[in-house]
């Protein structure tokens, strides 16, 4: 309960620290900004909760739009990276050739590509599960090759012993104990998923709520931008949450509490 209670009261403290500040024009005064326009780009938290309301159908229709685009992404991440953290695994030659070139991959800067990819595919939906993969891709097979390289020696070899094959071994003994460091992978992919969609939007696109933000800030709707990032932290959070569940069904031996 406490992991719960402590979080929650954080950000009822944090928003109305908030609130106030906005309400007062210190938030304002404090980032430089004229009072004439303060309400306008330093809203407060009630303001949001009001763009929330009134702008729901259009928050309703283009979250929908980058929702799509987060699950397609997260779909063919997790499938991908699994597939290549279970080949790297078996081939000790692919694992010395593909892993630094795996790593070096993180150093290129993804608004370059996700501009590159609107170029090859369009402005559909492609680049953005392509955006929302390629993000996510790391996490996942890292924290999974490293779950099925940290199984015990022994166990392998006691398995060995009774004349289980490669197959066997990996299906009974790697891809279990594996399971608690993909999962660990699955949470960081689910949290930085709409960061790669929103890339993907702002890039080019003609809807989802990286759009929608786009078109806010050029009329100075700073209300609706915020309302957009709660609606995106909100599909971070549910799936995270359902992550979770996944992890404490399929690989309860893993999971250790919060404390």
């Amino acid at each position: 309960m406490k992991s719960v209670l402590l979080p929650l009261a954080l950000v009822a403290a944090l928003l109305g620290a908030w609130e106030v500040l906005a309400q007062t024009g210190a938030l304002a005064d404090l980032l430089g900004i004229r009072e004439s326009v303060s309400e306008v780009i330093v809203p407060a938290p009630s303001d949001v909760a009001r763009a929330l309301w009134d702008d729901r159908e259009l928050l309703a229709e283009n979250g929908w739009i980058t929702l799509q685009e987060m699950l397609g992404g997260l779909a063919l991440a997790f499938i991908l990276g699994a597939g290549f953290a279970i080949t790297l695994h078996l081939s000790e030659v692919l694992r010395r050739a593909f892993y630094p070139l795996l790593v070096a991959s993180q150093t290129i800067p993804i608004v370059a590509l996700a501009s590159v990819l609107v170029i090859w595919l369009g402005f559909g939906i492609g680049p953005k599960l392509a955006v929302v993969a390629l993000i996510c891709f790391f996490p996942i097979t890292v924290n999974m090759l490293d779950g099925l390289r940290s199984v015990d020696p022994s166990a392998v070899r006691m398995m060995r012993t009774l004349d289980g094959g490669r197959s066997t071994i990996l299906r009974r003994l790697e891809l279990p104990s594996s399971m608690p460091q993909f999962f660990s992978g699955a949470k960081i992919a689910v949290a930085i998923a709409p960061i790669g969609a929103v890339l993907g939007e702002l890039v080019g696109a003609n809807g989802g709520l990286g759009f929608l933000i786009t078109q806010a800030n050029a009329n100075l709707l700073t209300a609706r931008v915020f309302a957009s990032i709660v609606v995106l932290s909100a599909f971070a959070l549910t799936l995270f949450v359902l992550i979770l569940v996944a992890e404490r069904t399929l690989a309860p031996w893993g999971r250790k509490e919060l404390q």
